[in-house]
């Protein structure tokens, strides 16, 4: 069976890689916005004016996300042990 201690490290270490991912992610279609914008319009086919708008709403649903299923149990189990 799984402690305390095991699950508060898996948690810890999925918030640190997804908060990587969020940041990465975020740097990328900040600094390299109008490459990202052209690559997903052609790929997805959605258009360019509608892309900075879904952008942001990834952005802040995966930033929702990760603050629920990560670190919101992480903090609990610190509280807890």
């Amino acid at each position: 069976m799984i402690g305390v201690n095991e699950l508060t490290t898996f948690f810890g270490w999925c918030t640190v890689i997804n908060l990587g991912v969020y940041l990465f992610s975020a740097f990328f279609i900040i600094v390299f916005k109008s490459f990202t914008i052209n690559i997903h319009s052609k790929i997805v086919g959605v258009e360019a004016s509608e892309l900075p708008n879904m952008y942001f709403k990834f952005l802040g649903n995966y930033k929702i996300g990760i603050l629920l299923l990560n670190l919101s149990p992480y903090i609990a189990l610190k509280l807890m042990a």
